[in-house]
C-alpha cells in the first residue's frame, strides 16, 4: 500500500515533494516506510534517537493513525527524521490510554531528504481496523505546516478552524485484507483488553 501526502490539512496542495509512505503487512506486524523531504525545522528533540519521545508532535514528524470507527479505538504512530518515535493507543477521541511503547525504527538522512522504516507489531493495532489517515508536520511558529492524506474538505472548513488530526470523521476506509487476503484475520492483542471491574 503506497500513499502520498499531497495536501495541507485544509485541502491545499503542498509546496514541496510530497511525503511518501508505504505500508507493508507481514506475519508478525506491519512495516511502515517513510520517504520525505527533510526540513530540519524545528531542530531535533533532545530525546535519544530510537527511544519514545513525549509530545513529538511539536517537532518534525510523519504520523499514521489506524482506527476502528465503531469503538473509536485507534493507534497513533509518530516518526521523526531525527530517530525519535511516539506510539499512542487511544480509546475515544484524544483519550490516550497507553503511550511510549517501544518501536523498532531506523532512519537514514541526507541534507534534503530522510527515510525511515518502523516495524509495528500487530498487538499495537486496535481490533478490526476500518479507517486510516496519514499526517506530516514541519516548520516553526508562523511557518508551521500541517499536512494530511485525507484533509478536511474545504467546503466544511469553518472560520478560524485550526488543524486537528483527531477529526476521525475525515478518515477514509482501510483494510489489511486488501493485501493479506479476505480470509486473513488480525491477530488478537492483549494490549487492547480492557480490564473489567470486579463485580
Amino acid at each position: 500500500m503506497d500513499f502520498k501526502i499531497e495536501h495541507t490539512w485544509d485541502g491545499f496542495p503542498v509546496k514541496h515533494e510530497p511525503v511518501f509512505v508505504r505500508l507493508n503487512p507481514g506475519d508478525r506486524g506491519m512495516m511502515m516506510e517513510v520517504s520525505a523531504p527533510f526540513f530540519n525545522d524545528p531542530p531535533s528533540p533532545l530525546g535519544e534517537p530510537g527511544k519514545p519521545f513525549n509530545q513529538l508532535w511539536d517537532y518534525e514528524v510523519v504520523e499514521a493513525f489506524f482506527l476502528n470507527d465503531i469503538t473509536e479505538q485507534y493507534l497513533e504512530v509518530e516518526l521523526c527524521p531525527h530517530g525519535q518515535h511516539l506510539v499512542l493507543l487511544l480509546s475515544g477521541r484524544r483519550n490516550v490510554w497507553k503511550q511510549g511503547l517501544d518501536l523498532s525504527f531506523k532512519v537514514s538522512r541526507g541534507e534534503a531528504k530522510w527515510e525511515g522504516s518502523a516495524f509495528i507489531p500487530w498487538s499495537y493495532f486496535p481490533p478490526n481496523v476500518t479507517k486510516f489517515n496519514l499526517f506530516a508536520i514541519h516548520g516553526s511558529k508562523d511557518e508551521r505546516s500541517y499536512e494530511a492524506l485525507y484533509p478536511v474538505p474545504q467546503h466544511e472548513l469553518q472560520q478560524g478552524q485550526k488543524p486537528d488530526f483527531h477529526r476521525l470523521e475525515y478518515f477514509k476506509s482501510f483494510s489489511f485484507n486488501t493485501l493479506l487476503g479476505e480470509k486473513w484475520n488480525q491477530p488478537e492483542s492483549d494490549l487492547w483488553l480492557i480490564e473489567k471491574p470486579d463485580v
